[in-house]
């Protein structure tokens, strides 16, 4: 084990999110909250675990592209589109969550879940059916996703959910006015691709969307107002269905979760602070993938920029995402994850606190 004292392994990360729920069960006197968790852990470590064995029998294995990293090559024809095994329980739980609360913001969020669910499949399916590591073009991804964003948030206006003033700590308010929809639209399509663009080292996005989604049911909680516990309980649950695929998905990772995984998860988290109006903590919440979306935008304008200028593009970083920029300066992959779970654990921790204080 290197560096035990410092290391964040899948163990301890498993058992600082559970304390932190037992203690949000005491402090919000609410047992729904751990009960949730582990019930929605041990459904995905059961449904993943057996889930494998028919995506082997299925032939459903990743391709790797040429132009990565050199040590992927070695994970070419590991099983993929895992995802199914995060989002089908989580759909099937917004159905049932919807049979006794009949509330038409989970209905939004089936909707908006099981939408970009099928993007996700459809890329992993014609990448596995091409043999490449190319589905859907970016072109029609980005359509597809504009398509439905634009869908939810209308009905989501529509229905009352989505109110101008943003808040923020400390009680101060921002009214966004009529740009509360475009900062929307780039929250759900935003956050989807982001995820997206993260999910390239074993373990980083599932581990990180464990986090943040304990980080956004968290602050929902905070907020006090009962109406809005559900989503909380919804966020805990993904918690937990991301930590239970994460056992499997660890360094070195039996299963990839593909799109099918990472465009749902973004959506999803979208879809709650959209409807909870938690903009302003989930930026915070979410700043790795933040930082990883924002290394590709940075790098590819900056080579357009150069090449138009001095007809010779150059690069900010060695390879983007920014994961495999660090790759690529010669850091293992699984201590890369490690250092990324971190700066994640702070990044909710400040959030939090911000909440709290200000």
């Amino acid at each position: 084990m290197i560096g035990k004292t410092k290391r964040l392994s899948f163990t301890i990360l498993f058992f600082l999110i559970t304390f932190s729920l037992i203690v949000n069960s005491y402090i919000f006197k609410n047992l729904l909250i751990i009960n949730t968790f582990l019930l929605c852990f041990l459904t995905s470590l059961l449904v993943t675990k057996y889930g494998l064995r028919i995506i082997k029998k299925l032939n459903l294995l990743q391709n790797i592209r040429d132009e990565g990293p050199s040590q992927h090559l070695c994970k070419k024809n590991t099983p993929t589109m895992g995802g199914i095994f995060i989002v089908l329980p989580f759909l099937l739980l917004l159905l049932i969550v919807n049979i006794f609360f009949n509330s038409i913001g989970i209905t939004l969020i089936l909707i908006c879940s099981f939408s970009f669910f099928i993007i996700g499949f459809l890329d992993d399916f014609l990448s596995i059916k091409r043999k490449s590591n190319t589905g859907l073009t970016s072109t029609e991804k980005f359509s597809l996703q504009a398509l439905i964003s634009i869908l939810f948030i209308f009905l989501a206006y529509h229905n009352n959910y989505i109110n101008p003033p943003i808040s923020l700590p400390n009680n101060w308010v921002i009214n966004t006015n009529s740009i509360i929809f475009p900062i929307c639209f780039t929250t759900l399509v935003g956050l989807s691709n982001a995820v997206n663009l993260t999910d390239g080292l074993d373990g980083l996005a599932s581990g990180c969307s464990s986090i943040v989604f304990y980080g956004l049911g968290t602050e929902i909680f905070i907020k006090g107002q009962k109406e809005l516990i559900i989503y909380g309980l919804v966020a805990y649950a993904m918690t937990g269905l991301c930590m239970g695929f994460l056992k499997f998905n660890k360094y070195p990772a039996k299963i990839f979760m593909g799109d099918t995984g990472s465009i749902t998860i973004g959506a999803i988290l979208g879809s709650i602070s959209i409807l909870t109006n938690s903009f302003f903590t989930l930026f915070i919440f979410s700043g790795i993938f933040i930082i990883e979306a924002l290394s590709v935008i940075i790098q590819v304008s900056f080579f357009k920029i150069t090449k138009k200028i001095f007809n010779n593009g150059k690069r900010v970083f060695l390879m983007t995402p920014i994961h495999h920029h660090f790759e690529l300066k010669g850091i293992n992959e699984e201590k890369i994850v490690e250092n990324f779970w971190k700066a994640n654990i702070l990044m909710v921790f400040l959030g939090i606190v911000l909440k709290i204080n200000l």
